[in-house]
């Protein structure tokens, strides 16, 4: 099993226990941080960090490892902060929201070349955030936009 595998499946059961209104029972959770353990061990078997030769002695700085060690080094280390979503159910799998949050900066960016003044980036921003709250409150956008205008907001 891979460890993308194992987060699916986890997930799985986090969606699973969020309809029910339930947490993971505690039994689920070790096991599944067991199996993670047993990939991340299983990984650096097969990567394990590269050897030193003599002429690598002499250069500065550390040596490079591959990428695939360097990706186990992160998930060992960060092990709580990447299961967290199966421990608190508040957590979301993904950060895909916040990042569409960020998109429409950087689109804005693109199409204008850039904010001119730090009053625009801050109103753009204020804005967009207030849209932003209106959509994840599934709450109607253009309505309550005319009321905030209006100086009447929710």
């Amino acid at each position: 099993m891979f460890c993308v595998d194992l987060l699916y499946e986890i997930k799985e059961h986090a969606d699973c226990a969020r309809k029910q209104g339930t947490k993971i029972d505690e039994d689920t959770i070790k096991t599944f941080i067991e199996k993670y353990h047993s990939i991340l061990i299983k990984g650096f078997e097969d990567n394990p960090p590269p050897e030193i030769s003599k002429d690598d002695e002499v250069k500065r700085g550390r040596q490079a490892q591959s990428k695939a060690k360097n990706l186990l080094d992160r998930l060992a280390k960060y092990e709580k902060e990447i299961l967290r979503f199966a421990m608190d159910l508040r957590v979301p799998f993904s950060n895909n929201q916040a990042e569409r949050d960020l998109r429409m900066i950087t689109i804005q960016q693109k199409i204008s070349g850039n904010f001119r003044k730090q009053y625009g980036t801050d109103v753009f921003c204020r804005i967009r955030g207030y849209i932003s709250t209106l959509i994840k409150n599934k709450m109607p956008v253009i309505s309550l936009l005319h009321a905030a205008i209006e100086d009447v907001p929710p």
